[in-house]
């Protein structure tokens, strides 16, 4: 989130729609979209259409920022316009960091463990 950018107030900024087509599950996908794009500084409301996959922001906002966001949460998440999914693809194209790895699977699973199933791991491994 920090690096997000502001909005200038100093200049008569008037508030827009931001229309995205994410994929919702269920109504508890509602709820977590709704959330999520609440707690967002200048979003005076957002709208989801379960049926249509559509979710409509309205504030003082970065379109962009409001994608990533909602990228947080849902990937497939896409503007409802094509041509700004365009504009978007062409800024995530970047070159790879070197020295970036990702994680080996085992030590994925590792972290994904809960602290009970930790608790039986080290039980079992003292009990020779």
């Amino acid at each position: 989130m920090a690096d997000m950018q502001l909005v200038v107030a100093s200049k008569r900024v008037e508030p827009q729609y931001v229309e995205m087509m994410v994929p919702l599950y269920s109504y508890g996908c509602e709820r977590k979209v709704k959330k999520t794009l609440s707690h967002l500084k200048g979003i005076y409301s957002v709208t989801v259409e379960y049926d249509q996959q559509k979710v409509t922001v309205w504030g003082i906002c970065n379109k962009y920022d409001v994608l990533s966001t909602m990228r947080s949460k849902r990937k497939e998440a896409r503007f409802w316009k094509p041509e700004d999914n365009v504009e978007m693809e062409d800024d995530e194209e970047e070159v790879p960091r070197k020295g970036f790895n990702k994680p080996s699977l085992p030590l994925m699973k590792a972290r994904s463990l809960s602290w009970k199933a930790w608790k039986k791991v080290f039980a079992r491994s003292l009990s020779f």
